[in-house]
């Protein structure tokens, strides 16, 4: 029986049934075939186009299942980008506008059965702040790569350049000032200056004196005579010796301020707001995943994604889980344990664990291997060092 004419009542209908959403269940992925009924469906899964792809499937399902799953994330995370960028909002209702496109990824091609499944999914990953309430599940988009966190990143880096000007320029006028005061111990030290000029009072009177030494002739300026210092008298000589003796003692001093400037300038560049790195062992503090037993559990992070995520394997069953880094926390190892410097001027390097203050909550670490081995620092934050596997 052949088809009905394009212009028919018969074919309009058909159209105008096929224009619309169908149920999902009638709905081949593989072919991107939608049918209106079981029985159509069934005589689809039965020719031979549709076997020939079920074939292709049969050689490698999990990637195909994978493409389908990251094709549907995405168009899902982009429509929430757009959409509901800064706004809270039901999942049902983000996933009832992707499903207004009949030509999406449908969920049943993917690797999650329901939509719980999926914002739970969203949830551990890190991509959405995920609520369970009596409304249904809520979801709400974590911005990282916004322009505004741009620019504030870019304003705070900017303000902490310029409060490290300020500082060097109030270290060098004071270095001076010491310099001046060490060289001349009778003479009082200058005052600091003054961003406000001394008051200057108009009626009174400026002198000048202009001298000139003149030659024979009246007529020809002698150049002005230029006084060199001479050799200093006995008890001058001693004084300078004391002085030089004295400044030797101070040498250690300033190689100890060479190395906290040093310091600081590292801990400016070496301090990150994200701090996970691979090989650590961190404690899953995250109160969603309380019910499935990972609150308050241990694992080692195997992979780092986009800096914040980190994929945790779990020391006592071995499962992987991808969670925000403001869901974990650092683990502190017993004393003479390793370490890692996750943060700070000595960022990325190993150390031995001496000490614990349990009162400021800091550490004492010795540096192991590197360019800084042997190097101890006294107050660590428990933050910024972490258990290694």
């Amino acid at each position: 029986m052949g088809k009905n004419e394009f212009l028919t009542p018969k074919a309009i209908a058909n159209r105008i049934k096929a224009k619309g959403l169908q149920k999902l269940r009638w709905y081949c992925q593989m072919c991107q075939k939608q049918c209106r009924d079981e029985n159509g469906f069934k005589c689809h899964c039965m020719s031979e186009s549709h076997q020939r792809q079920m074939q292709v499937f049969g050689q490698n399902p999990n990637r195909v299942i994978d493409g389908y799953s990251e094709e549907f994330e995405n168009a899902f995370m982009d429509n929430l980008r757009r959409s509901h960028r800064f706004s809270r909002v039901a999942a049902t209702v983000v996933y009832n506008e992707y499903i207004a496109d009949r030509h999406h990824i449908h969920m049943n091609s993917t690797q999650w059965a329901t939509l719980t499944e999926f914002v739970k999914y969203l949830g551990r990953i890190g991509k959405c702040k995920v609520e369970d309430t009596p409304k249904g599940w809520f979801i709400t988009y974590i911005d990282r790569d916004s322009e505004t966190i741009f620019k504030d990143r870019l304003k705070n880096k900017r303000l902490r350049a310029e409060l490290a000007d300020e500082e060097k320029q109030e270290r060098a006028i004071a270095l001076q000032i010491e310099r001046a005061s060490s060289s001349n111990p009778n003479q009082p030290p200058p005052p600091p200056p003054s961003s406000d000029p001394a008051p200057i009072d108009p009626n009174a009177k400026v002198a000048f004196s202009l001298s000139m030494q003149t030659t024979n002739s009246d007529t020809e300026p002698k150049r002005p005579k230029i006084a060199f210092d001479e050799d200093p008298e006995p008890e001058k000589a001693e004084k300078k010796r004391t002085a030089g003796g004295s400044g030797a003692k101070g040498g250690s001093s300033a190689l100890e301020e060479l190395i906290r400037e040093e310091e600081k300038a590292k801990e400016r560049s070496n301090r990150k707001d994200y701090w996970l790195c691979e090989g650590i062992i961190v404690k899953v503090m995250s109160k969603t995943l309380e019910s499935k037993g990972y609150y308050k559990q241990k694992g080692v992070v195997k992979r780092v994604i986009d800096k914040y995520v980190g994929e945790i394997e779990m020391l006592e069953n071995k499962h992987l889980l991808r969670i925000d880094q403001e869901e974990l926390e650092t683990v502190i190892p017993q004393i003479g344990g390793l370490v890692r410097i996750v943060n700070g001027a000595y960022r990325g390097s190993n150390a031995r664990l001496l000490s614990v203050n349990t009162e400021k909550f800091c550490a004492k670490v010795q540096i192991e291997k590197g360019a800084y081995d042997g190097r101890v620092l006294q107050a660590v934050d428990y933050e910024d060092i972490c258990k290694i596997l």
